[in-house]
């Protein structure tokens, strides 16, 4: 019985990573806007400082939160860190390619390194897609593997619980004929 429910729940998740593979490609060559409040700049060192209101906008994609540092390697490699804010929560958005639907998420602090595609998301993480929706105080979403950790605990931990369990919903996908549109 626990081997089933644990493979159903890696179908799941994997069923969620999807729409993390499939962001509006057209994305990428777009323009990256930032508005804030303050912004620091140390050439030397490559690094970006946002802060107070942060929305960073690239075509579909929405970043929002109370301060955003972005940093980046001698090969160009961005990293970014966006944090919510006296208890807040950094957020995100962005389109599905080639779909009317919307992959959507939250976290205390959301990290997204480009040269691993690994995008974490800590404490109060939330990630919806469309009608489907994880929760769990850890979100790790590697773009490279298409494979997703949720975990109960901070930082990929897990800890025996029943309460603060990672939570799952996972919408009936409608077939040609029922009605979909």
């Amino acid at each position: 019985m626990k081997t089933a429910r644990r493979q159903f729940t890696l179908l799941a998740l994997l069923a969620l990573a999807v729409p993390f593979a499939h962001a509006e490609r057209a994305d990428r060559s777009k323009p990256v806007n930032i508005a804030a409040d303050r912004v620091t700049v140390d050439d030397k060192n490559k690094i970006h400082i946002f802060e107070g209101k942060v929305v960073l906008t690239q075509g579909t994609l929405t970043i929002r939160s109370d301060k955003l540092v972005v940093s980046q390697d001698v090969e160009g490699y961005q990293r970014g860190v966006a944090t919510g804010g006296e208890g807040g929560l950094a957020h995100f958005r962005q389109k599905r390619e080639g779909k009317n639907e919307w992959v959507e998420g939250e976290g205390e602090r959301i990290e997204h390194d480009a040269r691993s595609e690994l995008s974490q998301f800590f404490q109060r993480a939330k990630v919806r897609s469309g009608a489907d929706e994880v929760r769990g105080q850890y979100i790790q979403f590697n773009g490279l593997t298409e494979t997703y950790v949720v975990t109960n605990g901070p930082n990929a931990t897990t800890v025996p619980s029943q309460q603060g369990r990672v939570q799952v919903t996972i919408q009936p996908k409608k077939k040609d004929g029922d009605g979909a549109n």
